[in-house]
């Protein structure tokens, strides 16, 4: 059983109690006569020749109380996007699939380029996450969205239902929930959250001290959990990040866009496990090398925007108070291993935070060369104000492929 201590300047809602699923999710189908609940599944088209998006399928099956799902996959032929929507078919719910390789949804992504929108070229996760949204809030009737990987081993529909009851009870008034979770199998996991996230927002507090955004930022129990629900008014002003810093893009948006009072997270499942990345480096430039330098610059591209001036003698000193925050989380982590009997390799946590640290030096130099970077994708009140027509042209691109 799960603590209940209240820390942070959110709220934090963790597993307590016998309750069960299955009244959890009685509630929820009650509540979804008032309030439909979509959930965005963003999937490359390997994942489902895994067994986590079968087992992913099988427990969607039982959930009853969800309005529509809308699957955006990547990466996929014709022969591959038509396989997909027959396998998802067996869902109770509607299920709109959108096939971001096809030429419709190209046409639609081209006709938006034409008009200015940025980052539409670069395909991944965030323009998937993007293009979901805004086919979602085509529809008038959805009310909340949930989002979860595809790729989770030990998947369970619980996720789903964790998600969205904070922000559809009527007696709660959430408009936003991220959710978390442990990180544990034999030894720890998460290394980008425990040994880049947490001691870099602890340096940036140190170095320029504590802040309403920094303050915020540590709140969250898992900020890079890729899990999250939010209404429908605060979805269609959040401008979505096309990098590896979409978790992190995505709270300072949040943080933007709505109180502090609004938001909450939850613990949605005992433990998580998924693929794991391999750890990359300044020489290949890839792996969760690449997740941590993009991650550094929205960090400080949010700073700035909130003021905080940045120089080289900053940087200079961040780096130095990350060198010893990481070393004392790897401390920590140590101790907790041996406590719990898990194996914990400490040569490869170190190797880790060297890795970090250089993803930190190259991050502060790109930041320092072009403080604006990689443009996030509009918001979807920009593009509607541009474009007002044309959600009824995006639907009509969407449901010629789901014939």
């Amino acid at each position: 059983m799960a603590d209940f201590f209240q820390n942070g300047v959110i709220t934090t809602l963790q597993r307590l109690g016998e309750r069960s699923l299955e009244d959890m999710e009685k509630e929820l189908e009650g509540y979804a006569q008032r309030h439909h609940m979509v959930l965005l599944l963003p999937a490359l088209y390997s994942e489902f020749e895994t067994p986590a998006m079968q087992k992913i399928i099988e427990e969607l099956k039982d959930v009853k109380y969800l309005y529509k799902i809308i699957l955006g996959l990547d990466r996929a032929t014709q022969e591959q996007f038509e396989e997909v929507k027959q396998r998802m078919s067996v869902l109770p719910c509607e299920v709109d699939v959108l096939w971001n390789d096809g030429p419709n949804i190209q046409q639609f992504y081209s006709q938006l380029t034409d008009e200015g929108f940025p980052g539409l070229n670069t395909p991944g996760k965030g323009r998937n996450v993007w293009t979901m949204l805004g086919y979602g809030l085509t529809d008038q009737d959805a009310y909340a969205f949930a989002l979860h990987d595809c790729d989770i081993v030990n998947y369970s529909r619980e996720i789903v239902a964790r998600l969205f009851f904070p922000i559809v009870h009527p007696a709660l008034d959430f408009e936003f929930n991220k959710g978390f979770y442990s990180r544990v199998t034999d030894r720890l996991h998460g290394r980008v959250t425990r040994l880049f996230y947490t001691p870099l927002i602890t340096s940036l507090t140190k170095v320029f001290g504590s802040n309403r955004y920094l303050d915020y930022m540590e709140s969250f129990r898992y900020a890079l959990s890729g899990e999250f629900a939010f209404i429908r008014s605060l979805g269609r002003g959040i401008a979505i990040s096309p990098t590896w810093g979409l978790e992190v893009s995505t709270l300072s948006e949040v943080y933007k866009n709505t109180s502090n009072r609004r938001i909450c997270q939850t613990e949605i499942m005992d433990s998580y496990e998924h693929k794991h990345q391999e750890l990359g480096s300044k020489e290949d430039g890839g792996g969760v090398y690449k997740m941590a330098c993009d991650i550094a610059k929205t960090l400080f591209r949010f700073m700035a925007q909130e003021g905080v001036v940045f120089s080289k003698a900053t940087f200079k000193t961040l780096e130095a108070t990350y060198f010893q925050e990481s070393r004392f989380e790897i401390s920590k982590y140590n101790a907790l291993s041996k406590v719990n009997g898990l194996e914990y390799n400490r040569e490869k946590e170190i190797n880790a935070v060297n890795a970090f640290q250089e993803a930190i030096n190259k991050a502060a130099e790109e930041f320092y060369d072009d403080p604006m970077g990689v443009p996030s994708l509009s918001q979807w009140t920009t593009v509607r104000s541009v474009l007002p027509h044309f959600s009824d042209k995006f639907v009509k691109l969407v449901c010629e492929d789901n014939k």
